[in-house]
């Protein structure tokens, strides 16, 4: 009889303590989920703070400055190239015309530093005529080649310059481009002049959406540089080839970023 009082009272000990753990667990389980919830209100007010701090305020205009000026100084890219039965023989046919065209540059007074070699080769030459068998393809001859590269600071010249390496034997030429010897003058122009667009930008768009225009909070560049245009200069009127020199457009973009004040 004592036993099975025993029994049964350790029975009733082990339910209360299941009941007791499992309820435990389940308190636990509430709170643990009372916490998530209270963590993620917490992270999302920090995160729509921060979204606020990190969103753009006010007015943000972009602004473009040009500044067109007749070029001063031309770069051409001008070479000789020749074929012979012999890689020798087209080397030295090429290396004689080159020499005469850096003679002419003497004669024109275009000084050593303006003239530089940029291109040089000496290569086969197939012959690639249909075949009835399938013999391989033979060497015909042997090109040579080399590219000189100018800057001709006194554009009066350019047009004879042209015309006496032409007569010397050049025969190939890779492009003609203007330039500026100093373009740092023209570019602060068009630094001002694109402050002064964005401003007027941001001005208007105020005005549109009625608000009054606050105080500049940031400034940047995007990017200056030379920019090419419809060639509109006048024609190098000489007896030697005739040249156009056009204009140079030296543009700068910048990014303004203003307050929206207060209205009075």
């Amino acid at each position: 009889m004592k036993r099975a009082e025993r029994r049964g009272g350790l029975r009733q000990l082990r339910r209360e303590a299941t009941y007791d753990a499992k309820g435990y667990h389940s308190k636990k389980k509430v709170m643990n989920m009372r916490m998530l919830k209270i963590a993620a209100i917490v992270c999302a007010g920090f995160a729509s703070g921060a979204l606020a701090q990190q969103a753009p305020q006010g007015i943000t205009v972009n602004g473009e400055g040009v500044v067109s000026l007749a070029p001063d100084t031309a770069t051409i890219r001008l070479g000789v190239s020749e074929r012979a039965a012999s890689a020798s023989d087209a080397m030295a046919q090429t290396s004689e015309k080159v020499r005469g065209i850096l003679d002419q540059l003497d004669t024109l007074k275009i000084a050593g530093l303006d003239r530089q070699t940029s291109g040089l080769y000496l290569r086969p030459v197939y012959d690639n005529r249909p075949r009835e068998d399938a013999s391989p393809v033979e060497v015909s001859g042997y090109e040579a080649g080399n590219t000189v590269s100018v800057t001709v600071r006194d554009l009066s010249k350019l047009g004879q310059l042209l015309d006496a390496v032409v007569a010397e034997g050049a025969n190939d030429f890779n492009g003609l481009q203007f330039g500026l010897q100093d373009n740092a003058a023209a570019l602060a122009k068009a630094r001002e002049r694109a402050v002064e667009d964005a401003i007027a930008r941001a001005q208007q768009l105020a005005d549109a959406a009625g608000v009054k225009l606050g105080k500049l909070t940031s400034m940047s560049e995007s990017s200056q540089g030379f920019r090419p245009m419809e060639m509109r200069g006048a024609q190098m009127k000489t007896m030697d080839m005739p040249i156009e020199t056009g204009e140079i457009d030296i543009s700068a973009q910048v990014t303004l970023q203003f307050e929206i004040a207060e209205a009075d």
